[in-house]
């Protein structure tokens, strides 16, 4: 082969090497905010989009958020799942590691779910503690500081194991009792003094008498006060499977 032909050979290899690959271009890689409710403006969306493009980054899991203004009958659950069964998100593959919140403002439900590496380290206890922690900015219309809380809070979660003894109830529970125990400590060592007032003081043995009385019952009122409907603004469900076979964890309610 002449050395012509050799550098041609060579410059072929380089143009190959150097064109982007069909899954570069896809959606798995590029977008991160599906709002199909039209709920942020321009520049919420484009600050939402870098702020997940950024993050996503460190844990090679892509957060993203999807908004919808009705489901079709499917329920937010439903449509969630045919959204990862037919995008197919992922950070470096289709199907791959995904979080997501999803919402659906004719029901007003939110779903949110972790998939692959994020089922198990965004399971459904601290995907329930995010759900509950944003769900009044839901509430309060505020949909871009819910949005950029999942995104900021699903990824410092993902940054502790599974197993961290941080998430814990037992441990929680342990803190909160040494934590309340030294608040009280402190009140009662600044407080100071020592009691001295007795009952005595108050008592005046000349001036003081018991006085007839007596009680008369009249009538009995009973008043009924309806309850709140035990899944209002609560939590539903959990983790599932979608119909393409793709497990994943989640956590649900109202806003």
């Amino acid at each position: 082969m002449s050395m012509l032909k050799k550098c041609f050979a060579f410059f072929i290899l380089l143009v190959t090497l150097w064109q982007p690959s069909a899954f570069a271009e896809s959606t798995n890689q590029t977008q991160y905010i599906f709002d199909y409710a039209n709920l942020l403006t321009a520049e919420e969306k484009q600050e939402l989009e870098s702020l997940a493009k950024e993050l996503s980054a460190d844990y090679k899991t892509a957060f993203l958020i999807l908004t919808v203004d009705g489901t079709n009958g499917k329920g937010i659950r439903g449509y969630m799942e045919d959204f990862y069964d037919n995008e197919a998100p992922g950070y470096n593959k289709p199907h791959g590691n995904t979080a997501m919140l999803s919402i659906d403002m004719q029901e007003r439900d939110v779903f949110l779910s972790g998939f692959k590496k994020a089922e198990v380290y965004l399971d459904d206890g601290r995907l329930s503690v995010i759900r509950e922690e944003l769900t009044p900015s839901l509430s309060n219309g505020d949909y871009y500081g819910a949005f950029r809380h999942f995104i900021i809070a699903s990824h410092e979660y993902m940054g502790y194991g599974p197993n961290s003894i941080l998430f814990r109830w037992w441990f929680q529970l342990g803190a909160a009792i040494l934590l309340a125990a030294i608040i009280v400590g402190l009140m009662a060592y600044s407080s100071g003094g020592r009691m001295t007032t007795t009952e005595r003081d108050y008592f005046n043995p000349n001036g003081s008498g018991i006085t007839k009385k007596h009680d008369r019952f009249l009538r009995t009122t009973v008043t009924k006060t309806k309850k709140p409907s035990s899944n209002s603004g609560g939590g539903s469900g959990g983790g599932g499977t979608t119909g393409g076979g793709h497990s994943y964890s989640g956590s649900g309610g109202k806003f």
